[in-house]
């Protein structure tokens, strides 16, 4: 991806429903530039899609965080596995650096987001964790 491609992706970012001709004006290139650049990087994969985020999304889980884990020995593949199980469990991610991978929690309030840090910290394997919660949300701009 070169310049233009990053500044059209961090423009759909921002407004995916944008117009190609507003696109094109705000980037600088031609509406033919815009629609050419979006079907190419749709056909190369590097968008996958469009979404949308509704209100509802964000209220279903009032209380988010982020609970970063390092497991002990070789136990990580049971642990990704037992993690799927909890149903507070949204997303794990596998990281390099410091921890081993990282749960993203929601739950209604806090006391049951409390329960399921204590759960999974006592999980078989799991050393250290450390718990972030997600205060706001705002859209990536790049």
């Amino acid at each position: 991806m070169d310049d233009v491609d990053q500044r059209l992706v961090a423009a759909l970012r921002q407004d995916a429903r944008a117009s190609h001709s507003d696109l094109a004006a705000m980037l600088g290139i031609t509406r033919a530039t815009v629609r050419a650049r979006i079907e190419r990087l749709e056909a190369r994969g590097v968008i996958l899609g469009y979404s949308v985020v509704l209100k509802e999304d964000r209220l279903s889980d009032p209380v988010r965080g982020l609970m970063m884990i390092g497991i002990e020995g070789r136990g990580t593949e049971k642990i990704l596995r037992q993690l799927a199980g909890f149903s507070a469990v949204r997303a794990v991610h596998s990281t390099n650096g410091r921890w081993d991978v990282i749960a993203e929690i929601g739950t209604d309030n806090l006391e049951s987001f409390d329960d399921v840090l204590a759960r999974i910290r006592r999980l078989e394997g799991v050393a250290t964790s450390e718990t972030s919660l997600l205060l706001s949300t705002k859209k990536a701009s790049h």
